[in-house]
């Protein structure tokens, strides 16, 4: 191991806030990356009409869901391997990111299988019918080529566990720049419509995941050494990683299937206009969520750490500093998304087909952007609880948050008060706002309540 990585994994364990702003930046940039692909994916597809863009919509939370799983066994992968390296067990570790990335695999071609299998009839329930020609189209290369999502989410994990974070997060940007540049190629250019932008998407992401593989098995240079030859069944390993990393993935599941019941109502509300305009306006909400994230995984990595050496200072700092700047960036994209609705609404209306798009974005986004607010509170908490390998307890905030809250609030203010399209968006954001504080609070009495396992 190079003296270079020695002091990663030196700032990893003893210096919590350097740490954090070192991990954090490089994926707040990279999420951006993949936020801004996001956006620009549906600039394109916008183009084609609100049909194309309802399309889309209906297949994004399933992609997500997966996108979410993938880093769910991801947060598994990189508390384990965190915490084994905070114990100094570095042997343990190497071991435990052979096993992750095994796992990775088997999961991705069972997923693969059952969804394709399923996903005609998924996509019908979910209200699809108006455009399910166009929904199919999109949908099967997506999940087909889920394998781009799922392997390089594992290997980023693993080399982000050790302190690595350039090669964990650029390939992401590159997969969002090659995106950029398919997309019109494939869409108009070639003239594959939707499809087009599915197989964008699906070569993107392949790209650079090659490139990982060949930092990770040929060129051998990281910290902890991956050898495949020398793997070796250990389904305690397996269990480490699935206690975190399945509570996770079912985090992510509901968060999707939430958005998906509110394209349901939205479709129940107004049409498929409705979904389109959400669709559209959470694109730009995921702008930020995404620094949100960023701070989380980096707080998970410091903390995961800590908590291998049973450092209880490191810890807090870690959800307590995590926090801080979680709250900074919420604030700060809040406000931008509020001010500047009109504007912004015009990137997914600026064709005559998707015109009429324009007002109910604007509506939605000066509503939905306060769901930033209070987000901190809860995501870093729910870090902080997988950081220790509690994930069923992270999962408990989110099903509060997400299952429980926002779904009552937005039943509530939707359908019984009767407002629509904005109680739906209301309900959201009350519903997150209160779910996260309460999550905020349960960390912070968990942490009390078992001080007696830490040295400090």
């Amino acid at each position: 191991m190079s003296s270079n990585k020695t002091e990663e994994i030196d700032l990893i364990v003893n210096h919590p806030k350097k740490a954090i702003n070192k991990l954090a930046l490089p994926i707040i940039i990279s999420n951006l990356f993949m936020m801004l692909n996001n956006i620009i994916d549906g600039i394109w597809v916008a183009g084609l009409g609100p049909n194309a863009l309802a399309a889309v919509g209906f297949v994004t939370p399933l992609f997500l869901a997966l996108v979410g799983f993938a880093n769910g066994l991801g947060a598994g992968s990189n508390s384990l391997i965190a915490r084994c390296i905070g114990a100094e067990d570095y042997e343990g570790a190497g071991n435990s990111a052979i096993h992750s990335i095994m796992l990775s695999i088997i999961v991705t071609v069972i997923s693969t299988v059952l969804l394709l299998i399923v996903l005609k009839s998924l996509l019908l329930i979910m209200g699809a019918g108006e455009v399910i020609e166009e929904t199919m189209a999109y949908g099967t290369v997506v999940i087909g080529g889920i394998f781009s999502v799922f392997l390089p989410a594992m290997m980023s994990a693993i080399f982000r566990s050790q302190g690595e974070i350039r090669r964990a997060s650029y390939p992401l940007m590159i997969t969002a720049i090659i995106n950029m540049i398919l997309d019109p190629i494939f869409i108009y250019v070639i003239g594959w419509g939707v499809t087009g932008a599915a197989i964008a998407t699906v070569i993107s992401g392949t790209i650079p995941m090659l490139l990982m593989m060949y930092w990770m098995f040929v060129k051998r240079d990281s910290f902890l050494e991956v050898k495949m030859s020398e793997y070796k069944t250990n389904l305690g390993i397996y269990k480490d990683i699935l206690v975190v990393g399945i509570p996770a993935s079912l985090e992510q599941f509901i968060i999707s299937f939430v958005s998906i019941l509110m394209n349901y109502w939205l479709a129940i509300l107004s049409g498929t206009i409705a979904v389109a305009a959400y669709t559209s306006t959470w694109r730009l909400v995921a702008i930020g969520i995404s620094p949100m994230i960023g701070i989380g995984v980096a707080a998970l990595t410091v903390a995961g750490a800590a908590y291998g050496a049973r450092n209880l200072t490191n810890l807090k700092t870690a959800l307590n500093y995590g926090l801080k700047l979680g709250m900074i960036s919420s604030v700060l994209v809040c406000a931008f998304l509020f001010i500047f609705a009109d504007p912004l609404s015009f990137i997914f209306s600026y064709s005559a087909d998707s015109s009429i798009l324009a007002p109910k974005v604007v509506e939605a986004l000066r509503i939905l952007c306060f769901f930033l607010l209070f987000m901190p509170f809860g995501v870093i908490a729910g870090n902080i609880f997988q950081a220790m390998g509690k994930g069923t307890l992270s999962l408990l905030i989110t099903i509060l948050r997400s299952f429980i809250l926002e779904v009552i609030f937005a039943g509530i203010f939707a359908f019984i008060l009767g407002l629509g399209a904005i109680g739906v968006y209301s309900g959201l954001v009350c519903g997150m706002s209160v779910g996260s504080v309460v999550g905020y609070f349960f960390i912070n009495y968990y942490l009390k309540k078992h001080r007696d396992y830490f040295i400090n």
